[in-house]
């Protein structure tokens, strides 16, 4: 069972704040403290490094990994951090089975809760990740399988071999593009589970007339409902009755707990409906 919020770490480690062992202890225990059991990786975070980073501090924290649940990424195979010429995609049988240990040796567990192919490949070939995912799932060593970043018609490629039980994709007020490109209709139809990143869309760090627009509504809306907007944007995601679990990339402690508030607020229909207005800078039609 997933947390309705998920931690992100892929700011934790070099890619972003280079928090030290002993300040990743005291993160992952604040997220539990506060409702956050689910952390999600990649093994490009921090160019192929912060699930060693991440793991070493598990293993000091003394939390038990019945506590947690561990969702990691696999297929991208960049060119920092390893030898390749170009950047580019692979989804071979033996590369997802030795992507997925090569995970969890790092992270310091025998199994993830949730593996996910990061990317779709022009080259993919269902039967390949299918026997990869059914050895994977055979020996234990991962519990649940999805994707990443794909479209319905790509997953309903891979599902002529073996289903696809989640989808995680850019999903915001700023960034809408799920609701109605099929994905989440897809998520809905099939029971899978849909997962955002970016759940805030950079809206503390843009300056585009669709933060303006925004920024007026919510200022309203934070007055009404007592909450910072950050608890606002996430409360409208997950409204959406694809029930979308959103992964919060913050290492601030506040803005975590406040991301937890959005678990408990319900924002009234007109309410979502005049965010969605402001995002798209017209009324519905």
């Amino acid at each position: 069972m997933f947390s309705r919020i998920i931690a992100g770490t892929m700011t934790w480690g070099s890619w972003g704040k280079q928090l030290s062992q002993k300040e990743m202890v005291d993160l992952m225990q604040h997220c539990l403290e506060i409702g956050i059991t689910s952390f999600d990786h990649a093994d490009i975070y921090g160019d192929y490094q912060n699930e060693q980073v991440f793991g070493d501090a598990f293993a000091e924290s003394g939390i038990a990994r019945e506590q947690v649940q561990f969702i990691s990424k696999c297929g991208i195979q960049m060119t920092q951090g390893r030898n390749n010429m170009v950047k580019h995609y692979q989804y071979d049988r033996a590369y997802i089975i030795w992507s997925v240990e090569e995970s969890l040796k790092k992270l310091k567990t025998d199994y993830l809760d949730l593996m996910l192919l990061h990317r779709p490949s022009p080259l993919m070939h269902p039967d390949e990740i299918a026997q990869a995912v059914q050895t994977l799932m055979k020996d234990g060593k991962i519990k649940q399988f999805g994707v990443s970043n794909f479209t319905p018609s790509q997953i309903a490629l891979i599902e002529t071999h073996v289903p696809v039980e989640a989808n995680q994709v850019e999903f915001s007020l700023l960034h809408c593009d799920p609701m109605y490109d099929g994905t989440f209709d897809d998520c809905i139809i099939n029971k899978r589970k849909a997962m955002a990143w970016s759940p805030l869309g950079g809206f503390f760090s843009g300056n585009s007339e669709q933060k303006h627009r925004l920024t007026k509504v919510l200022s309203t809306l934070v007055k009404k409902y007592g909450v910072a907007a950050d608890v606002l944007l996430l409360t409208w995601l997950m409204r959406h009755p694809a029930k979308v679990f959103p992964v919060v990339g913050t290492t601030n402690k506040e803005r975590l707990s406040m991301a937890r508030q959005a678990t408990q607020i319900e924002l009234g229909l007109e309410d979502w409906f005049m965010l969605l207005e402001a995002s798209l800078g017209h009324e519905v039609p």
